[in-house]
């Protein structure tokens, strides 16, 4: 498969299981993060899905198409190390959703900042919250969901963070 067929693919995937997630959480409190701003395609997508929701961009730096870029007080630059631990009280209550679009194209790079991430979104969470995720994230108190019809097993990742 060409790279601009897989690309393709990606999308597809992407924009599917973030329709899907919006349903899911359409009746649970709680803002919207996005992990891996990058060019602000997924953010501008959850944007027009839940207008209503307070969505937090969160990336190293900022590289999003200028009509893309969230608000001072939603956009949060820096390291996930840095900006993660913190991040409950600028967001200011557990998120319904967590979009994780973090992959590098880099295996063994992406496994272990999933391996990192996994256990930092979900304190994130509220109960029956809601994790989209371009990476596995293993060891996570989160049920795996199905995938929406005509994603491939493998190119995104769903969980459902448990309810207390």
């Amino acid at each position: 498969m060409s790279r601009l067929d897989s690309a393709i693919r990606r999308l597809q995937a992407q924009r599917a299981c973030l329709e899907v997630a919006a349903e899911l959480v359409r009746d649970l409190p709680g803002p919207i993060l996005e992990l891996g701003l990058g060019n602000g395609r997924s953010f501008d997508h959850l944007r027009e899905l839940m207008p209503e929701r307070e969505i937090f961009a969160f990336d190293r730096q900022l590289t999003a198409h200028p009509a893309c870029v969230p608000d001072e007080k939603h956009l949060i630059i820096g390291d996930f190390a840095e900006t993660l631990p913190n991040a409950l009280a600028r967001i200011g209550a557990p998120a319904a959703l967590v979009h994780a679009d973090t992959g590098t194209g880099e295996a063994e790079r992406n496994a272990r900042l999933a391996a990192w991430l996994g256990p930092r979104i979900v304190a994130l969470m509220a109960p029956g919250g809601v994790i989209l995720s371009d990476q596995e994230l293993v060891g996570i108190a989160a049920k795996s969901l199905p995938l929406p019809d005509g994603v491939r097993p493998g190119r995104y990742f769903f969980y459902r963070v448990a309810t207390a």
